[in-house]
């Protein structure tokens, strides 16, 4: 039996579609407009990148400091003030911008695909991972697609992939993620099944069983710099995003 094709998104429209992604991460914490991703879309291809002049998410607050381009397909928050609102990176930590609620493509079970390839020095990684919505407490488990720190990575040969459930685990796969690859995951009530290429590389008991958001970023984190990679801009090159049900 095949699966059915339910998503398919090869960012080959002008623009990156409004319906199904928000540009911005986590701006409850912050605010839209010092959230907004730094992307472009050519050659059937969506790009988030950190350019040098690019500030700090969350500056002055954040342990440690970071940069962030990222996108997500649903957005929520509580009134400013309050407490309520999707992935709280402390205790205590309170809304700074109220966000209307918006659900693009929010699956919740199914296998979802990525086909990326990545330019990062070691003080940088990128990520697809996918949350609970956290419109109500008990929906705030993750599934991690692929993660990839750039001090990981031995340029041109290998890299250590993370993926799992909350607690991630990395496996270190003869990879160049600089060319594109296919990461993706396998999500049903029981279990996560996690593939690279095709290849099995890891299993999860009990994965979350309500819908999850998904969320696309590259991140920076300055205090890690060689102090060779000050010019550099880490970009994270997607080409397609699939999901499938049974």
């Amino acid at each position: 039996m095949t699966d059915e094709l339910v998503f398919l998104d090869h960012f080959d429209g002008p623009g990156l579609d409004s319906t199904v992604w928000f540009p911005h991460y986590l701006p409850h914490w912050s605010s839209r407009a010092a959230t907004a991703a730094k992307y472009e879309i050519s050659e059937s291809c969506l790009q988030l990148s950190i350019p040098p002049e690019q500030g700090l998410w969350c500056g002055g607050d954040h342990t440690p400091p970071l940069r962030v381009s990222g996108i997500q397909s649903g957005n929520f928050s509580g009134p400013v003030g309050s407490t309520v609102g999707q992935q709280p990176y402390r205790d205590g930590l309170v809304v700074r911008e109220e966000q209307e609620p918006f659900w693009g493509w929010t699956p919740e079970h199914g296998t979802i695909e990525l086909r990326a390839r990545a330019d990062i020095s070691p003080r940088s990684m990128v990520s697809l991972w996918m949350v609970g919505l956290e419109d109500s407490a008990e929906r705030c488990g993750e599934i991690c697609v692929m993660e990839v720190f750039g001090n990981t990575v031995v340029p041109g040969e290998s890299a250590e992939i993370g993926m799992g459930l909350h607690s991630f685990a990395t496996v270190r796969l003869p990879i160049d993620i600089s060319d594109f690859h296919t990461y993706s995951v396998q999500w049903s009530a029981g279990q996560a099944e996690f593939f690279v290429d095709g290849q099995q590389i890891r299993t999860c008991a009990q994965p979350p069983a309500y819908p999850l958001q998904l969320m696309l970023a590259v991140f920076d984190f300055p205090e890690w710099s060689t102090g060779e990679d000050t010019t550099h801009t880490p970009t994270f090159t997607i080409d397609s995003i699939r999901g499938r049900t049974p």
